[in-house]
């Protein structure tokens, strides 16, 4: 069976009540639910949580909550790896039978489900891969980034300032959207940035990580956007 599971803890500092506050009319947390239901490719989405009222609202969109997330995976600096752990061996000890495993996150409202299924099947067809997730390219070429230093500006990449940007190597980054797994990759703690992971390439407009109000502006503004699009 393949199983969704959608970290969300409360306690957000800088967006209080960040995975249930409105967004785009739903809770923020809804969007990711939706998304994965929309795929029609698991046969149960699980949102692990510490928080009574996120639970509520994950069960209103169809979601289940069948644990309470312990405290000690729901503190500031428990990694998504040890949640992830904890719902699968959860899962198992039920009984359940679990292949594949889709991590997804609560503040991903612009995640579109063709990708969960296009990384899905991407990773059904490469038996020598074990993960497969959502990247997206840099904006700007990262060999021309600088470190701020208090004797003024320094190049990181002083080799690479004098070069055209179409003459240097294009980078991507983590677009922080979903990570599918083989579960026992996820069990045996494998690193997701490796050889033996499939990285599915997004568009920079369906990427925006939410941190900061500022982000979540963002975020509002190219979902405006992208429904204008479709419609």
């Amino acid at each position: 069976m393949n199983v969704a599971i959608i970290p969300a803890r409360g306690g957000s500092k800088r967006i209080p009540k960040k995975n249930i506050k409105l967004f785009a009319g739903l809770p923020l947390i809804a969007h990711s639910i939706k998304a994965a239901q929309a795929t029609g490719l698991f046969d149960k989405i699980i949102v692990s949580t510490d928080d009574a009222e996120i639970a509520k609202v994950a069960n209103q969109y169809g979601a289940q909550t069948p644990f309470i997330r312990p405290n000690d995976l729901a503190d500031d600096y428990t990694g998504t790896t040890p949640v992830i752990k904890h719902a699968l061996n959860y899962l198992l000890e039920q009984g359940d039978k679990i292949d594949y495993c889709c991590c997804i996150y609560a503040t991903a409202p612009l995640l579109q489900a063709k990708y969960l299924s296009q990384a899905f099947q991407a990773l059904n067809q490469a038996p020598d891969k074990v993960f497969a997730f959502s990247v997206t390219s840099f904006p700007f070429p990262i060999q021309r980034s600088l470190k701020m230093q208090n004797s003024g500006v320094v190049p990181m990449f002083p080799e690479h300032i004098g070069k055209r940007s179409q003459d240097l190597e294009e980078a991507y980054h983590d677009a922080g959207q979903f990570y599918w797994g083989r579960a026992n990759a996820f069990l045996t703690g494998k690193k997701t940035f490796s050889e033996h992971s499939i990285p599915v390439v997004l568009p920079r407009y369906l990427v925006q990580d939410i941190d900061t109000l500022e982000d979540w502006q963002n975020a509002e503004l190219l979902y405006q956007l992208l429904e204008k699009r479709i419609n």
